[in-house]
């Protein structure tokens, strides 16, 4: 199965899921959500999968800074892509996303389960 990781050189959540991933026989692709433009042309459909309430880190320094107007952004289906590729790191990581299109995020056991790691 092909998978596709999305997240953060420097998360450390992330770099445990590659070693797993890995360990796992999975060889998944990089893909650096600060760095690469077009991550802001995905993050509509992986909160179409996922919905609001799953994409968003509200345990990140990010969200504990953000004022509350744009607290009140991430409430708002119409609002929340554009708050998401303004403040990427507010995205909860690591996004995974299958060659079958099944979008997972975090690295809870049930997305280790649901990726056979």
């Amino acid at each position: 199965m092909s998978l596709t990781l999305y997240g953060l050189k420097t998360c450390d959540t992330c770099r445990k899921a590659m070693a797993a991933l890995g360990e796992g026989g999975h060889k998944p692709a990089f893909v650096d959500i600060r760095a690469e433009p077009s991550v802001s042309a995905l993050i509509p459909g992986w909160i179409a999968a996922l919905g609001g309430a799953k994409i968003v880190n509200r345990a990140s320094m990010t969200w504990r800074q953000l004022p509350d107007t744009g607290k009140a952004r991430a409430d708002n289906p119409a609002t929340l892509p554009a708050l998401l590729d303004e403040h990427r790191t507010l995205i909860k990581r690591p996004v995974i996303v299958t060659g079958a299109g099944a979008v997972h995020a975090g690295w809870s056991k049930d997305v280790r389960d649901a990726l056979g790691v």
